[in-house]
């Protein structure tokens, strides 16, 4: 496995080694020892899975108390996936990394805690699959705007399809004393 570190320290993106033969290919998405040395030392306490259809954006979410680390990945389909810096005091706060994951690419994404992560489908449908450090608290879940223009996200698409809900997010600036 190939470790990619970014522009934000502590986000990677993580490159499998892929075997593939003339009956298709297979290829590891976690391995505990491996990911431990890369910097993912979990423990993992959930899996989830979404599916969207194209032009879709879900996020940005974080967690207020019990911040979730998110190892992302794509079982079918494209996504641009962001993870945003909303740790006050951090020297990267506000800062985010965008990357293209696919079930071509078969790359993944670590989201560490104390981040939001959220994601737009850039192909006709995205299954989205990730591990999370902490269970889901609806109570402890907030949210900040897709297009805050304080953190200045380059999504590949100008008008995206969101829920009520993420529709009705608010700014960064909004909610940041919640995070301290």
């Amino acid at each position: 496995m190939e470790v990619r570190p970014t522009r934000v320290p502590g986000i990677l993106v993580l490159v499998p080694d892929v075997f593939e033969d003339s009956r298709g290919h297979f290829f590891e998405t976690y391995h505990e020892a491996r990911y431990r040395a890369a910097g993912i030392a979990g423990p993992f306490l959930q899996d989830n899975q979404s599916y969207s259809r194209a032009g879709v954006l879900r996020g940005l979410h974080a967690q207020r108390r019990q911040p979730q680390g998110k190892l992302v990945r794509v079982l079918e389909g494209a996504i641009f996936d962001v993870a945003v810096d909303v740790r006050p005091g951090s020297p990267t706060y506000r800062h985010w990394v965008g990357v293209p994951l696919s079930a071509e690419n078969r790359q993944q994404m670590w989201v560490p805690p104390g981040f939001a992560h959220g994601f737009c489908v850039t192909s006709a449908g995205a299954a989205v699959a990730y591990k999370c450090t902490t269970l889901y608290d609806p109570d402890d879940e907030i949210g900040i705007a897709w297009n805050d223009p304080v953190l200045g996200i380059t999504w590949p698409l100008a008008t995206p399809i969101l829920s009520p809900k993420d529709a009705a997010l608010p700014r960064l600036a909004e909610v940041a004393h919640l995070l301290a």
